[in-house]
């Protein structure tokens, strides 16, 4: 397809020209193909991307019969950017996602002759591998990084599934639901988006049948997530609801019903109820009532520390600007980002303050505020601090005249393209 050449041409892979566009790959793969076309919201900063102008987009959208030649002349495993060894990979990985989660649900073999058999992949040794697993994710500076290795522990799971023996079901159905929501961790984290919410969908079964409450509740919050990152905040609300109801049968002593609670909180931000988002806040401030071991520092990390932070951000969503401003500076001035090791969590914050000077048409403190947090961004390569940067590019309107908003806004540009 001509958009595919003239995307490949500016240098910019499926991915990193999605991300650019906070669109999904797999939207930017449909339009390659000529399934959709691309919706006029999208199309200025195509133009953009492209080096075009909307005129030459137009046409390059529309001249089928140029893609069917280019489509025909190319080889077969080129096409659409698909044969490329990141795709290949995502591929894979998602077949092993499925294929695991399709074994976790078939009954069990009854042979014990098995059983010893089975013992090479043990689900102690996936409890720990996937333990270790997530440490290492939480502390890459490239989460891509971690895939080739969660891919092969899925590998290895699929083998343990094949070979299970009856006693073994719950417990490789439980290290399937914790693999598996890293494995959607890792996709949401390079903006596959569609691809996370499968993984998580997975790890939701996978629990589900082992009965392991905590785990179930987390899949599904982590899939409310995708719809919350969409914009599809009433999708997400129901979905929250439930694992509410999940979470309410699990282990009171771990933080479950609070994070469940935390992100309900995001959700009916968003959708503009104050006296529910107020509500589920509070609710998730209960966790500092417990004591002991709240988390396992895996699939379950909430402790509450980031609570007034997110306060501050729901109030930002909810266009409670004073409120939001004076909350987000007590947390930026907090130990735990003066002298922590979160970069992530401060450039959030210090986006957030960007985008509430852009709602009150403040340049200086859009830039001042926005540019340590562009600092992070680079300094981390962080892909979370880079989406709340595009976040606020879309906030910033008018004061683009302003030539040191302007520069700011390219050096986002620049960084969402690398």
């Amino acid at each position: 397809m001509r958009l595919a050449k003239q995307r490949k041409a500016m240098g910019y892979s499926q991915e990193k020209f999605a991300h650019v566009l906070g669109v999904d790959r797999t939207t930017v793969g449909r339009w390659e193909r000529g399934e959709t076309t691309p919706d006029p919201v999208h199309r200025p900063k195509m133009a953009t991307l492209l080096q075009l102008d909307l005129s030459e987009l137009d046409a390059l959208l529309t001249s089928p019969q140029a893609d069917f030649q280019e489509s025909a002349a190319s080889p077969p495993g080129d096409r659409d950017g698909s044969g490329d060894i990141d795709d290949m990979i995502r591929r894979e990985f998602l077949r092993l996602v499925t294929a695991a989660g399709a074994l976790a649900a078939l009954p069990a073999d009854e042979a014990e002759a098995l059983a010893e058999a089975a013992q090479r992949g043990s689900p102690d040794d996936f409890h720990r591998m996937n333990q270790h697993l997530w440490q290492v994710y939480q502390l890459a500076r490239s989460k891509s990084s971690v895939t080739t290795v969660v891919r092969d522990q899925l590998s290895t799971l699929n083998d343990a599934l094949k070979m299970r023996a009856p006693r073994q079901v719950d417990a490789l159905c439980t290290a399937a639901g914790d693999l598996f929501q890293l494995a959607g961790e890792l996709s949401f984290d390079g903006n596959r988006y569609t691809d996370a919410a499968a993984c998580y969908s997975a790890a939701a079964s996978a629990s589900g049948n082992a009965r392991a409450f905590d785990l179930w509740a987390c899949a599904l919050v982590r899939h409310a997530y995708v719809d919350v990152y969409e914009k599809r905040f009433a999708e997400a609300a129901e979905t929250l609801e439930v694992a509410w109801r999940v979470a309410a049968r699990g282990d009171s002593s771990l933080s479950t019903r609070y994070w469940v609670a935390s992100v309900q909180a995001e959700a009916y931000a968003g959708l503009q109820d104050l006296d529910a988002c107020e509500r589920a806040l509070d609710e998730a401030q209960y966790v500092t009532d417990l004591s002991g071991r709240l988390h396992n520092g895996g699939w379950l990390r909430f402790d509450g520390s980031r609570l007034t932070e997110e306060r501050g951000a729901r109030y930002v969503q909810l266009g409670r600007l004073d409120l939001a401003e004076s909350t987000l500076k007590s947390a930026l001035a907090s130990d735990a980002l003066v002298h922590g090791p979160s970069f992530r969590r401060r450039g959030a914050v210090l986006a957030d303050l960007a985008v509430i000077g852009a709602k009150r048409l403040d340049a200086e403190q859009v830039v001042a505020y926005g540019s340590e947090a562009l600092r992070l961004a680079r300094q981390t390569g962080s892909g979370y601090i880079a989406r709340r940067l595009q976040a606020l590019q879309a906030e910033l309107g008018s004061l683009g005249r302003d030539r040191r908003v302007a520069e700011f806004d390219a050096e986002i540009s620049v960084l969402c393209r690398m």
